[in-house]
């Protein structure tokens, strides 16, 4: 790619809570760019983007899927994201390499759980936004209500750039503001040609309102338009795009627009949006990198003519090789080019290069700064790698990574199954970092724990259909978190000689319950180990880490506790690695037993939408669940309750609540938090 068109590039994803309508929305963006002929559909199984067997079966997105099309002389590079909170981890790593993300809501349910969650991973990452209020034609549709909804929860400001025409089944079109026209979707050619007209009387008045608040909002970015505003002259669209532009790329707008994707309403609009808004490669804040053979800090922009810097940002198994997903950052990358690997300090060398559209690869000669493209031959790179050269090795920030909450043993069906076990398993790691593979020390079952009972159901369908392994599952089980009830002190000195030599380690370690949602705090002073040889003080680092991955009642992770080293003095004729480790291992065992070690069991957030004749026996099963009610929002014939449940209760709680509510209801859940085990869970594992 040019450099000269980077202006023209614009690299975004599609995020929203399950069943906004994101794909709904990527299909119609791909046939309107005139990349597909046929619009296929969620509920049908024939979408592009879902191109996943379980995708087409379930009718959800489990997987980020990434795309190339173009719409007028702009370039778009596509992520439709998954909304379903197992496979947040697709949102997490997908938004890590975007410049931009359109958030889709649904104009009858507003802002939903993983909304919020996935608003919050963007702003983490500080991607600008511009929303689009889908389902507009649906009976309850009220984009007002969403916009309240996005101040109240996302704590955004939101800007409407458009009016409704019609409510409801009613709903054919809108008010453009900017333009100060109508925009019709014509029904004959699926929403392809648009009718523009005059804004009727009666809403006229309303409409130049709420265009006065946009050029409220332009003026804090321009202050000609400020001027201009308050002398009363008229302030053209072409004026105000430019400055929403910095208020948007900012993080300190998010435009909003209406449509309906499912009727092929309101889409092109949001394309000409993404194009004016949103920003290009070379609008994005420089990506601050660590230059690993000088540990020096430095600042990456994106210039194809300068050293390579790229992230992996995912990494998928495809018909048994490695696919890497690469956002490239600086420079320009090639077939046949070696490349280095900033976590394992090796080079590697590029096969080929392709651009993905869905699950199908276009094969390339070559990519540059600006460029989301796939590679193969890179056997070792793992999702979060950094990409450079080897005379100029580069480290770019990482991802974070949620915590994995429920965990399932399996075995293999068959001896030849067993076999193939192993394998298809370390290839499924590859691919997702939520996705955990252990081994139980005492029964020696293989354990998976992931995101939630979908992500697990996902892998195992997977292990069976891509990999051939037939296998048999337990039933989920909850994964839980150790932590203390009180602080405790421990010395040890560990002294013995062992083939001839003299091992000897010395320390003190202190135990400090904390509050819940506060995590693990090792906290190693510096001047504790000044008097330490470099290798062996990260010994003692490493070691009070590992430990904390294993608690006294289950072998359970540590958490809302601080471990502190208050002494370990250093003898250099003495001390050495194995006496210091068996030494740290011993304190620790023995502190975190005087501590009064517990349990934590994950409790997740849950809203639940139920008929309101129906929200009494709901409310009944949740505080039989142990559930705490955070909060109820009522509509007509609808009630959306809030709360807190442990996630031990929610097994099966599908089945349940469609009982109670005669199939009406529905709910969606994500973790919230670790707290404080039940007395029975405590007796299970033998904790008092």
């Amino acid at each position: 790619m040019a450099h000269s068109d980077l202006h023209k590039v614009r690299n975004f994803g599609i995020i929203s809570h399950i069943d906004a309508g994101k794909t709904t929305v990527s299909e119609r963006i791909l046939f309107y760019a005139g990349e597909i002929h046929k619009m296929g559909e969620v509920h049908d199984g024939l979408a592009v983007m879902d191109w996943m067997e379980q995708e087409q079966e379930r009718g959800i997105t489990i997987t980020a899927t990434a795309t190339t099309c173009q719409w007028q002389d702009y370039t778009f590079n596509l992520i439709d994201t998954p909304g379903h909170i197992d496979f947040t981890i697709e949102v997490e790593r997908s938004l890590r390499a975007l410049d931009g993300a359109v958030a889709i809501f649904s104009a009858v349910e507003g802002v939903q759980p993983q909304s919020e969650s996935v608003w919050r991973q963007a702003s983490r990452y500080q991607v600008p936004r511009i929303c689009l209020i889908n389902k507009m034609d649906r009976v309850g549709s009220d984009h007002q209500q969403v916009l309240e909804s996005m101040i109240k929860k996302l704590d955004a400001t939101p800007l409407l750039l458009q009016l409704p025409l019609g409510s409801e089944e009613n709903f054919h079109g809108v008010i453009d503001l900017l333009a100060e026209t109508t925009i019709l979707f014509a029904d004959d050619d699926q929403g392809k040609t648009l009718v523009t007209g005059e804004i009727p009387e009666e809403m006229r008045e309303t409409a130049r309102q709420q265009r006065d608040k946009i050029i409220e909002a332009a003026a804090d970015f321009d202050d000609s338009i400020l001027d201009d505003f308050l002398n009363g002259k008229e302030v053209a669209a072409e004026r105000i795009l430019p400055a929403l532009r910095k208020g948007v790329i900012n993080c300190d707008i998010f435009p909003v627009l209406l449509g309906s994707a499912l009727r092929n309403k309101g889409i092109q609009p949001l394309l000409d949006m993404i194009c004016a808004l949103l920003p290009s490669p070379l609008e994005i804040p420089a990506s601050p990198a660590l230059r690993i053979d000088k540990q020096e800090r430095c600042q990456i922009t994106t210039d194809p003519a300068a050293n390579l810097c790229a992230l992996a940002f995912k990494v998928i198994s495809d018909e048994g090789r490695k696919l890497s997903y690469l956002r490239i950052y600086s420079g320009s990358l090639a077939p046949g080019d070696v490349v280095y690997n900033s976590r394992t300090l090796e080079t590697e060398k590029v096969a080929r290069l392709f651009r993905m559209h869905a699950h199908k690869r276009q094969r390339i000669s070559s990519a540059a700064a600006g460029d989301i493209v796939t590679a193969t031959g890179l056997k070792n790179v793992l999702t979060g790698d950094t990409i450079s050269l080897p005379d100029f090795p580069l480290r770019l920030a990482g991802l974070e990574y949620p915590e994995p909450v429920v965990s399932l043993a399996i075995e293999a069906k068959t001896v030849d199954d067993r076999d193939k076990l192993p394998l298809a398993l370390e290839k499924l790691q590859w691919e997702d970092p939520t996705f955990h593979v252990t081994e139980d020390p005492e029964t020696g079952q293989t354990l998976l724990t992931g995101m939630g009972e979908l992500h697990l159901e996902v892998v195992v369908q997977r292990l069976k259909a891509d990999f051939g392994v037939a296998t048999q599952t337990g039933r989920p089980q909850v994964v839980y978190r150790e932590t203390v009830r009180c602080a405790a002190e421990q010395h040890e000195v560990f002294e013995r000689e062992i083939d001839g030599r003299i091992h000897h380690g010395e320390v003190t370690i202190r135990i400090n319950p904390t509050v819940r949602k506060s995590g693990l705090h090792i906290d190693v002073p510096e001047q504790i180990l000044s008097d330490w040889p470099p290798e062996l003080a990260d010994l003692i680092r490493d070691k009070l880490t590992i430990a904390c991955q294993s608690g006294q009642i289950a072998g359970y992770p540590l958490t809302d506790l601080q471990l502190s080293l208050v002494e370990a003095p250093y003898s250099s004729n003495k001390t050495t690695d194995l006496g210091i480790s068996t030494a740290i291992n011993k304190a620790i065992r023995v502190a975190l037993k005087s501590a009064k070690p517990t349990l934590l069991e994950p409790v997740m957030a849950l809203e639940l939408v139920s008929p309101s004749d129906y929200t009494g026996r709901v409310m009944s099963s949740l505080n039989q669940k142990r559930g705490q009610v955070e909060g109820i929002t009522s509509r007509p014939g609808q009630d959306f309750i809030r709360a807190t449940v442990p996630l031990l209760e929610m097994f099966g709680y599908m089945t349940e609540l469609r009982s109670a509510t005669k199939g009406q209801g529905s709910f969606t859940m994500e973790f919230s938090h670790f707290d404080q085990a039940p007395p029975e869970t405590l007796k299970r594992f033998g904790a008092t």
